[in-house]
């Protein structure tokens, strides 16, 4: 059949052409493949929508409309006669704007919101059509179906998030689909569902005020997510749990209703890993790692399809755009500062991500800048230096490239850069350059006419001020949170030393407060819990620690970092009593009996050390450990490293 319509085109009247259109759009969705034969009838029958424009109805409007949106969406290219096509049709939506059904409104602005999401230029015409059917909705609201309650809320979703302006008319539209929604909520299936919590998501995301009718519709949806849960494809799983974490993180309170909707469809991650795209999987991981900063309990299904999808991370990796990337190295970073585990799985998945940000480094907008500089900089240790470096170079020289920065992608830049910093100033090795330092001082000087409300933005500034030794408009007060083991610890000092005068929880030039300080020998000891280390193993420094660290050395201080699983009882604690006596000039505790020779070593030892420079984070090496414990002298090492 598809050759004869090239022969007969002139026969074809507006009714033929929409159907025909039709009938080919909804073949190729059921899987019909594009040959050259569909296409070439595709492209006869475009021209002569435009010739026969005026006689189109609003029935033949929607339904074509609808055909090229659906094409498009199943690969056809956006040629010059489709888009000929649609605008002609779109200037006919006005005139006989009364006469569209419910049904026609819904295929129709899906339609217009689908062609915008695969790249039709946003027109005067597409936007005079969305403003003279909108009010059709508030009218005809009590005659739609749930299925076009789901594509007319997901169409103004999507449309919005390409730039619609949110107008009364889309607000009204949106107030009038809620209530039923609510009244229809055991009639939507699996994916009308997701499409209407996706919808409801990305409306909030861009705007639209959490009214008590949108948190009712949310709160009805959420238990047919449970009694459906096997029908949920990976699509929909990623959409669904997107959404949930998109609505939290815009406020919503987290209810027994979202937390047991979470749960149920963890499960099915592990279930369908493998029918998982790249997008699914940046915007699942962000999700999971969303859900748990928010609150959400890492429970073994959790940790289940988390394993599940991280070798495919590696897997894909070439497929990856920008935004992927950044979102997934924002949410590695999330869940390490939350407690997760390294894994080799995990390492690897970062690994495999670094690995990408420097070919793509020119495609990335500032808010991935933002977050790849963050996440990199919180992901500390874990990442080898010489690739840490790298990946920052990558990133930084985009910063002065691009001045349309937000005050918060500037914090998060400066924040990165300044670890970034913190690791080459703490490492021997590592080459010394002012490069980083001069961003960091023009990321300062483009905050220098704010004041956050925000107090971990005000630290950021400070520290940043601290850094550079400038003057810092920001003041803030620090809480204090003072450990059992630090009490302990202190008690155990002071016991061993009377005289030796310490000083708790005390900010240092408007730094965040340290743990002990002894102000006489400008020395601090930080008791470092597990949240000072990547996902908690006591030996893989985060970006915090190190930035907090180095900022106090610069500050001329000497800073021992005692990890708190090795503080366990008061034998344990002797070790780093004496390696802060012979630091500051104090005998060592005896044990037992000691030869005068040992006394004497450790006094000459004393006496060179005096004039040494601050050294590292101050754990005590393998060398004074075994002369603690011995008493015998050993090589006397001073390193940086751990």
């Amino acid at each position: 059949l598809l050759p004869l319509v090239n022969a007969q085109k002139d026969q074809f009247i507006p009714q033929h052409i929409a159907n025909l259109l039709w009938a080919m759009a909804k073949l190729v969705d059921n899987g019909q493949k594009q040959t050259p034969g569909l296409k070439g009838a595709v492209a006869v029958l475009l021209p002569l929508v435009n010739a026969q424009k005026a006689n189109f109805k609003p029935q033949g409007i929607a339904n074509l409309v609808w055909a090229m949106a659906k094409l498009v969406d199943n690969g056809l290219e956006q040629t010059p006669d489709l888009n000929a096509a649609g605008a002609a049709l779109l200037s006919q939506v006005k005139p006989q704007k009364a006469n569209f059904t419910p049904q026609a409104i819904a295929n129709l602005l899906w339609a217009m919101a689908k062609l915008v999401d695969n790249g039709q230029e946003w027109t005067a015409g597409l936007n005079d059509a969305v403003a003279a059917l909108l009010p059709h909705v508030n009218a005809q609201k009590d005659q739609f179906i749930p299925q076009h309650i789901t594509n007319l809320l997901w169409a103004m979703a999507k449309l919005v998030d390409n730039g619609q302006e949110r107008t009364p008319g889309v607000n009204e539209a949106v107030a009038a689909l809620l209530p039923h929604v609510n009244t229809q909520e055991d009639q939507f299936n699996a994916q009308g569902i997701t499409n209407l919590l996706w919808a409801m998501a990305k409306l909030v995301d861009n705007g639209q005020e959490q009214t008590p009718e949108l948190n009712e519709v949310v709160a009805a949806l959420l238990p047919h997510v449970i009694a459906q849960e096997d029908q949920f494809n990976a699509q929909g799983i990623a959409n669904l749990l997107w959404a949930m974490a998109k609505l939290v993180d815009n406020g919503q309170e987290w209810t027994a209703g979202l937390n047991d909707a979470v749960a149920a469809l963890l499960p099915h991650v592990n279930a369908q890993k493998d029918q998982f795209s790249p997008q699914h999987i940046a915007n699942l991981l962000w999700a999971m790692a969303k859900l748990v900063d928010s609150g959400l309990e890492k429970t073994p299904e959790f940790k289940d399809a988390l394993a599940a999808l991280l070798p495919h991370v590696h897997v894909q990796k070439d497929q990856f755009i920008p935004q992927h990337i950044a979102n997934l190295l924002w949410a590695m970073a999330k869940l390490v500062k939350n407690g997760q585990e390294q894994t080799p799985e995990f390492n690897e998945a970062v690994a495999s991500l670094l690995s990408l940000v420097n070919a793509q480094k020119a495609n990335l907008k500032p808010q991935e800048i933002a977050n790849l500089l963050w996440a990199t900089a919180n992901l500390g240790e874990l990442i080898e230096l010489n690739v840490f470096t790298s990946t920052f170079k990558s990133l930084v020289c985009r910063i002065s490239e691009n001045p349309q920065f937000s005050q918060q992608e500037i914090l998060m830049s400066l924040w990165g850069v300044m670890v970034c910093c913190a690791r080459l100033a703490l490492d021997s090795n590592a080459h010394k350059n002012n490069v980083c330092e001069k961003h960091m001082d023009d990321l300062l000087t483009r905050l220098e006419n704010t004041s956050p409300d925000n107090e971990e933005d005000q630290s950021i500034m400070i520290m940043a001020a601290s850094w550079l030794g400038r003057a810092c408009p920001v003041v803030r007060d620090y809480q204090t949170n003072i450990s059992k083991t630090q009490v302990d610890f202190r008690d155990q000092l002071k016991s061993s030393i009377p005289s030796l005068r310490i000083e708790e929880e005390k900010s240092l030039n408007s730094l965040p407060p340290v743990d002990l300080l002894l102000p006489d020998h400008n020395m601090v000891i930080e008791v470092q819990g597990p949240s000072h280390y990547v996902g908690g193993d006591f030996n893989t420094r985060n970006g915090s620690t190190l930035l907090k660290i180095a900022l106090l050395q610069k500050a001329g201080f000497e800073v021992i970092e005692i990890p708190v699983n090795r503080l366990s009882n008061q034998d344990s604690m002797k070790p780093y009593i004496n390696q802060i006596k012979t630091r500051i000039g104090f005998p060592p505790q005896e044990h037992g009996s000691v030869s005068l020779k040992r006394r004497r070593a450790d006094e000459a030892y004393v006496t060179a050390d005096k004039g040494r420079q601050p050294s590292g984070h101050g754990y005590l090496t393998a060398e004074e450990h075994s002369e603690v414990q011995t008493g015998k002298p050993g090589k006397r090492k001073r390193t940086t490293s751990q």
